[in-house]
């Protein structure tokens, strides 16, 4: 048991000193070939895509506010017939 835990410990030391042999000038070659990759959005979907989140977050915030001024003015009539 004990030389599993001494080899777990020293696995790790190995892979710790292997992250940093890159460094930061890996991490910005990395980012620079991952970002060459990305498909990046037309200007018209970005349009067609903030109308679609607008609307819905407006319909759903005038849904909630419905919901919350029903349930409002149920809670005041049922505590007006208890007083």
């Amino acid at each position: 048991m004990a030389k599993d835990t001494n080899a777990k410990k020293g696995n790790s030391k190995e892979v710790a000193a292997k992250k940093k042999k890159g460094g930061i000038s890996k991490y910005f070659r990395d980012l620079k070939s991952e970002l060459k990759k990305v498909v990046w959005p037309s200007r018209k979907q970005v349009v067609n895509n903030t109308g679609v989140v607008l609307v819905t977050m407006t319909t759903l915030g005038l849904f909630l506010a419905g919901i919350d001024l029903g349930l409002g003015k149920l809670l005041d009539l049922i505590l007006k017939i208890g007083s």
